[in-house]
């Protein structure tokens, strides 16, 4: 700002040009203004950038690379015809100051007080890049022919051995050569994405208002829609799954019957029992005291009447065993409907029941029996003596 001060600016009535030469010298200021008040003791001024990160030796703070000061610079020597300069700088974290002067043999800044560098040094053959030759390499260069063969056959090996991935970084870079081709590519390609997601907002809007939502909608999934389907539907599985569970269970269960019998099964297996024994066993039993198929009554009256009684009797023990099926297989019938509504422990329950009355009926059924065979036999031996004959003929024809 101060070359332009005398541009376009006031010159009072006593100015001279030839005895003043400018403005500055009228008002006998620097240009610079206070940036060169220590100019008579050789120091300027100037805005100094931090070249590298350093610790500070007054705070012990660390103070980054790029951070500026207001520094004194000033000519301290030369290297070669180079002048060598100095800063001088105020930390802005406490009161201490920071020397560092240029060192133009390395191209580097070197801290002369107040701080010490932070070692981040980039070492160019640690991490193979090329190095610079050095002035005293290079002299040997342009004064000795032998060395300066062999140094062109040591490069030519060199090249030899880094040409694999020179050739791959080439291959790398042409693929990313033709930037229009693929801007234009992934362009197209957002443009694409673009559209897809404005349709999904405006059917997502479309459902908002017409279920009278404020509330961000999800992206679609197959088993959303797929439990959508069931609530529609009200099923709790779909066929599909339904079939699958069925297999899983037919094929997890065991191969042996490990069931436990029902109760109406055991009363019906008894019940069957005692309508196949008590047709033959109870009735022969009960009428065998009475009639004997090898000895038969010869008597006019008295036998026809035993066998009218025996045939009664044989009859009667028939429909009462007939009953007594009809009656096993209707409570067995009864017994399985009721089983499918009632509980396990009812079923039981009333199982025993019907089993303990029919038991009981039974009893009372073949007590009869038995006490019609001794009444029969008691009339018999009222009426009179028989004669008893042995009937060995085949045929039952005698009057």
């Amino acid at each position: 700002m101060g070359e332009r001060k005398g541009t376009n600016k006031y010159y009072p009535p006593d100015f001279d040009p030839a005895k003043h030469g400018s403005l500055n010298g009228y008002h006998k200021t620097h240009a610079l203004r206070e940036r060169a008040r220590k100019l008579s003791q050789g120091i300027l001024i100037i805005r100094f950038e931090m070249p590298y990160n350093i610790w500070c030796d007054g705070c012990k703070n660390h103070i980054g690379m790029g951070v500026r000061y207001n520094a004194e610079k000033k000519k301290v020597g030369n290297y070669y015809t180079t002048p060598i300069y100095r800063f001088r700088m105020k930390c802005h974290l406490c009161i201490n100051y920071i020397e560092m002067q240029t060192d133009p043999a390395t191209c580097d800044y070197v801290i002369v007080s107040g701080a010490r560098r932070k070692e981040e040094r980039w070492d160019m053959a640690e991490n193979e890049q090329i190095l610079t030759t050095e002035r005293t390499e290079k002299e040997k260069l342009e004064t000795d022919a032998m060395y300066k063969l062999d140094h062109g056959g040591k490069d030519k090996e060199k090249l030899t051995k880094a040409l694999p991935s020179l050739s791959e970084i080439q291959d790398y870079q042409a693929g990313w050569k033709d930037d229009f081709q693929l801007n234009s590519a992934l362009r197209r390609k957002f443009r694409d994405e673009k559209k897809v997601l404005a349709e999904q907002e405006e059917k997502d809007n479309a459902v908002r208002m017409r279920a009278n939502l404020s509330i961000p909608l999800l992206p679609e999934k197959e088993e959303d829609k797929k439990l959508a389907g069931l609530l529609t539907y009200q099923t709790p599985d779909t066929y599909e799954d339904k079939q699958h569970t069925k297999r899983k269970e037919i094929a997890s269960r065991s191969w042996f019957n490990l069931s436990s019998t029902p109760a109406g099964g055991a009363a019906g297996s008894l019940l069957h029992k005692l309508s196949l024994q008590g047709k033959e066993a109870a009735v022969a039993k009960a009428l065998g005291s009475s009639q004997s198929p090898i000895i038969r009554r010869r008597s006019s009256g008295s036998g026809v009447k035993n066998e009218q009684c025996g045939t009664a009797t044989h009859g009667k023990s028939k429909r009462n065993a007939c009953e007594l099926v009809i009656k096993t297989e209707e409570a067995q019938c009864v017994e399985s409907t009721h089983g499918e509504e009632e509980v396990a422990v009812k079923n039981d329950r009333s199982s025993n029941e019907l089993l303990g009355k029919i038991v009981k009926e039974t009893d009372q059924r073949l007590t009869d029996t038995v006490d019609c065979g001794k009444e029969k036999e008691r009339n018999k031996c009222s009426v009179g003596v028989t004669s008893l004959v042995a009937d060995y003929s085949d045929s039952d024809s005698d009057s």
